[in-house]
């Protein structure tokens, strides 16, 4: 109950402070203190999965502040660690408060059952689908009786498609004061760039997605029709 209560007000939170003005004054203050906020950003991104506060902004603003490889480097280790520790506390500290979140959520047994068997498949197959929350599996799957390694491994490579396709959009914004209210636009050749690498990152993420999405519904469709088959 506390733990509901908690989530509830930071979500409040983020919902009526001035957070795309203080996001303005931390990209401007990341210039002159870069290394140390490479630790304060993964820490961050960290605390936001674990509040399952959606974390779009915060991968955007890396790619401006950070350049794509760096800043995918950073949302990884902060989206991994953040999905990390939301798994052990799903698994050791609020098993029964995520149980009631999950409860009405009809795809989660077949889930649980096809993660027991091909945790690490059925773990990445998640993340590379956009037909399931992340926020939400990240405390699910600390139900399932997927190994915990299985779990760090292929959420690093399930998320990996996605964070950089957003960081390469944040890279291709021109101020932070276009960041802060959504306007991208980064001239005719910056345009030409962005839009070539888009569509390249967007055709790569759309095949992958397409297959998993596909592959996991087999999956996840297999304990249904086994149930189907078996005398009452």
């Amino acid at each position: 109950m506390l733990l509901a209560l908690f989530l509830v007000a930071m979500l409040a939170a983020v919902a009526l402070l001035p957070v795309r003005q203080w996001l303005t004054v931390a990209l401007m203050w990341t210039e002159s203190h870069r290394y140390l906020a490479w630790i304060l950003f993964i820490g961050m991104y960290l605390a936001a999965t674990v509040l399952v506060v959606p974390g779009t902004i915060l991968t955007l603003a890396a790619g401006f502040a950070f350049g794509v490889p760096v800043g995918a480097m950073l949302v990884s280790a902060g989206s991994l660690a953040g999905a990390s520790a939301a798994f052990l506390v799903g698994r050791f500290l609020a098993r029964d408060w995520v149980a009631g979140r999950v409860a009405q959520w009809r795809t989660f047994d077949a889930l649980d059952k096809a993660a027991g068997q091909e945790g690490f498949v059925i773990v990445l197959l998640t993340r590379l689908s956009p037909l399931f929350p992340f926020n939400l599996l990240n405390y699910a799957f600390g139900l399932t009786a997927v190994r915990f390694r299985d779990y760090v491994l292929a959420s690093w490579i399930g998320m990996a498609p996605a964070i950089v396709l957003y960081v390469y959009i944040g890279s291709a914004v021109q101020s932070a004061t276009e960041l802060a209210e959504g306007e991208f636009d980064a001239g005719f050749g910056g345009t030409v760039l962005f839009a070539a690498g888009l569509i390249a990152t967007l055709v790569l993420t759309i095949f992958i997605t397409r297959k998993a999405t596909r592959t996991l519904a087999q999956h996840l469709e297999e304990p249904a029709a086994q149930a189907e088959k078996r005398p009452v």
